[in-house]
Parts: structure tokens; sequence; C-alpha cells
């Protein structure tokens, strides 16, 4: 099948930004391609786009971020189904609760798998192929933790370190190859993520279930908590031509909690 529109990619498509992503692109006119480790998720959400107009089109494809086999299979299948890759939005991602002292060799591998080997094979099976193509625009989740640790969220931030340092990393050596790399860091969400961050942070505060989320939302200087949405309107931006000279970034979207 050859590709009559832009591609993109998403993983993690199966739930929370992830979805609110690949929803947006849809929009957008993109034909996209949804990855996550639940392909039942997934397939839900290649019904909704699918449904959603007749003319848009969408694929779920099952793969593990922290297996680099998975990845570049992903890749790989997008091409022979749609013939390129636009967009890559290295979405996906974990977190973790928990002070430094409690930090496990399990813990530290299991997170940086997910967050940062993942990330790492994402910008590789998708610039190969955006090489190519003479172009291509790969998107990562980073976090406001990467640009501001968080007690009790110390791997979790280290990660999102990383993940800012390799976009800038990969902005430079991809360049050459007309490929921009750029990274979004949402604030603080209302997805299964933040509920599960909620439900780990309420015992270290002292709070009942509900009161870690409150408690951080109540610096947002916009008054309210962010949705998907919030953070898909921003990676329209960024897999659009509007962004084409920017490269190396990664930008706070927050709602206004963190000033740099």
């Amino acid at each position: 099948m050859n590709a009559t529109k832009q591609v993109a990619v998403v993983t993690g498509a199966g739930s929370g930004i992830g979805r609110g992503i690949a929803h947006r692109l849809s929009k957008d006119g993109f034909t996209v391609v949804l990855n996550d480790v639940d392909i039942d998720k997934a397939k839900h959400v290649e019904k909704e786009i699918i449904e959603s107009s007749g003319t848009h089109m969408a694929k779920a494809i099952q793969g593990d971020v922290s297996k680099r086999e998975d990845v570049f299979s992903l890749v790989e299948q997008t091409v022979q189904l749609f013939g390129r890759i636009d967009v890559y939005v290295s979405n996906a991602g974990i977190a973790q609760v928990g002070s430094i002292l409690e930090i496990t060799p399990d813990d530290l591998e299991k997170i940086f798998h997910v967050n940062v080997f993942g990330t790492v094979y994402g910008m590789q099976a998708a610039a190969e192929q955006m090489k190519k193509q003479g172009s291509g625009k790969i998107i990562n989740a980073a976090s406001i933790a990467a640009h501001k640790g968080f007690s009790l969220l110390g791997a979790y931030s280290a990660t999102k370190f990383a993940i800012r340092g390799l976009t800038q990393t990969a902005a430079q050596e991809f360049a050459p190859y007309g490929i921009t790399v750029n990274a979004y860091c949402p604030g603080i969400v209302g997805t299964d993520m933040w509920a599960y961050l909620d439900e780990c942070l309420c015992p270290y505060m002292d709070v009942e279930k509900g009161g870690a989320f409150k408690a951080y939302s109540e610096g947002i200087a916009l008054g309210r908590t962010q949705t998907p949405e919030d953070v898909a309107h921003f990676v329209s931006h960024l897999a659009s031509s509007d962004s084409n000279y920017m490269t190396g970034q990664s930008v706070i979207i927050d709602g206004g909690m963190l000033f740099n």
C-alpha cells in the first residue's frame, strides 16, 4: 500500500496523552500508526479514529518500546504499509515513585529501558528511514521533570533529563539529513499515569486519595490541570511545517508551573 498522505507513528497511543496525540494528528490529515504494548487498547483507538471519519486512516501495531527489535519492526511495518514516515512521536513512557534511598537496580532498569532506551531506539529507527526520504520530524516525550527534579520522582526525573539531552544531541546529528528533533514537556495531566502517581504519592504526603494530584495542581497559573488535548495541540505544531526551523528544543507546556 502506497502512502497517499503524510504518515505519523505514535508510541504509547492506546491511552492518555498518546491517544490524544493520535486523534489530533489524524484530524490534521495524517495517516496514524498506533503503537502500544497493549494491542487491544491500540485497536480501540484505531477504531475510534476510523469511525470518526471514513477518510481517516489508522493502523494499530503491537510492540514494546523497551525492545529494540520491536521498535525497528514498527518502523519497517509502517513503511511496508504506507511507504514512509514523516513524523515519529516517541510518547510511550512509565513513572515510578520513591525516595532516592529506595530505588533498586530493578527499578532503574525498568524505567530506563522504557523511557530512555525506548526513546533512543525510536530515534535510531525513525532517523534511518527519514534519512532515505531526506526529511522528517522526531518528537520525544519529556516532562517538566526534564527541567526540574521533583522529590520522590528521582528515577523518573533522571530519565526525562536524559531525554532532553538526547533530543539536543540528535537534533545536531540529524540536521544534515533534514530531520528535526524536539520534545514536549507536559505538567499535571489528568491521565491514568497521574492516577497512579497520586496513589503512590499520597502515603508519602500523608493525604487521602486525590490529595497529591490536588497539591501538585495548586501551583498552575492558568488555574486548571492539563488535558491530553492540551498536549496534542502543541505536538500538532511540532508535526507541522510551521515548526520547520525549530530543532533541539524541549518545550514546557504546563499551564504555568515552571518558568524558564
